[in-house]
């Protein structure tokens, strides 16, 4: 498994015991369909809410949350719509679609951002 790897795998993991500490729970991880991958799938209270997980270094070019691009952001949504489809969960439940943006520093604390509802789907 390549540093790459093993860092997003370790920011997913972040990101869910991040999540699980502030109320929501855990249904799904590493959704996988033909359109995509979902890192997340959580629900917290009445809401279903599907997490992108984004890591970077401190030094990055460009920081976590702004690498969900359009095109990511679709891939999402058509991952998500295949996910509640393929669940049977019935399309007035309410869902959105959060940005967990873990930043990693090398003298300090690793930094854990959360952006809900982070684009309409």
């Amino acid at each position: 498994m390549s540093y790459t790897q093993k860092a997003g795998q370790q920011a997913e993991t972040l990101a869910c015991e991040y999540l699980c500490n502030q109320g929501l729970t855990l249904i799904k991880k590493n959704y996988h369909c033909r359109y995509g991958e979902i890192d997340l799938i959580m629900q917290q209270e009445q809401t279903i809410v599907f997490v992108e997980v984004r890591s970077r270094k401190s030094n990055s070019l460009v920081d976590a949350a702004s690498s969900v691009n359009w095109s990511k952001q679709q891939k999402l949504q058509r991952t998500a719509e295949n996910y509640l489809q393929k669940e049977m969960i019935h399309s007035s439940i309410p869902a959105r679609f959060d940005v967990i943006a873990v930043t990693r520093h090398q003298r300090k604390p690793t930094q854990i951002d959360w952006i809900k509802n982070a684009f309409d789907g």
